[in-house]
């Protein structure tokens, strides 16, 4: 069945090891990618299953810090932390999340620009302990996927809408310095 036109920027593949990766082209720069992913305050509205954050330590996204976040709906949301293990700015994420009742996981986001113009954002993660590891790898990575595709939908849609903004204030501040006053948008 084809995907709706909106998935057709998302791809799913497969490494040797079974791990799957979501790949979707964001048109959006790897600045503006970045900003989203480097404002922990914003998981909660990007990353599926995170239903509030609660804190995030002030040097997030360098190693060793923490966002501490919530999962599930209220009242019976269940308190979790993410922890970042590895960060290249503008590059890429390596972080730990707790994952109730499956155990922790792993989850890499690395980013890049794209061919013509945007970036490209890949997504994997999976369980790397606790009672999900028993699930086989690959209908844990089925479930896993359809989470993180919609992750990677919202992350984009962010991402997207500071690039729309920052080109119009660019317009504006141009607009202003020239002294015109004629391509005004607002």
């Amino acid at each position: 069945m084809p995907k709706a036109p909106s998935d057709l920027l998302t791809r799913t593949s497969t490494l040797a090891d079974g791990r799957m990766v979501v790949t979707r082209r964001v048109h959006a720069g790897v600045d503006e990618v970045w900003a989203v992913l480097a404002d922990g305050w914003q998981c909660a509205t990007w990353m599926v299953g995170v239903s509030r954050v609660r804190d995030v330590d002030p040097a997030w996204p360098k190693v060793g810090s923490r966002l501490r976040h919530s999962e599930g709906p209220w009242p019976v949301a269940i308190d979790f932390h993410a922890e970042i293990l590895a960060s290249e700015p503008g590059r890429q994420l390596l972080l730990k999340a707790g994952r109730w009742p499956l155990g922790a996981a792993r989850v890499r986001i690395m980013v890049s620009p794209g061919s013509t113009h945007g970036s490209m954002v890949r997504l994997s993660e999976d369980i790397t302990d606790g009672p999900g590891r028993l699930i086989p790898r690959p209908v844990r990575q089925r479930l896993i996927v359809a989470r993180d595709e919609e992750s990677l939908r919202r992350l984009a849609f962010i991402a997207e809408g500071h690039h729309r903004r920052n080109r119009r204030r660019s317009v504006r501040e141009f607009d202003d310095a020239a002294g015109t006053g004629w391509l005004r948008t607002s």
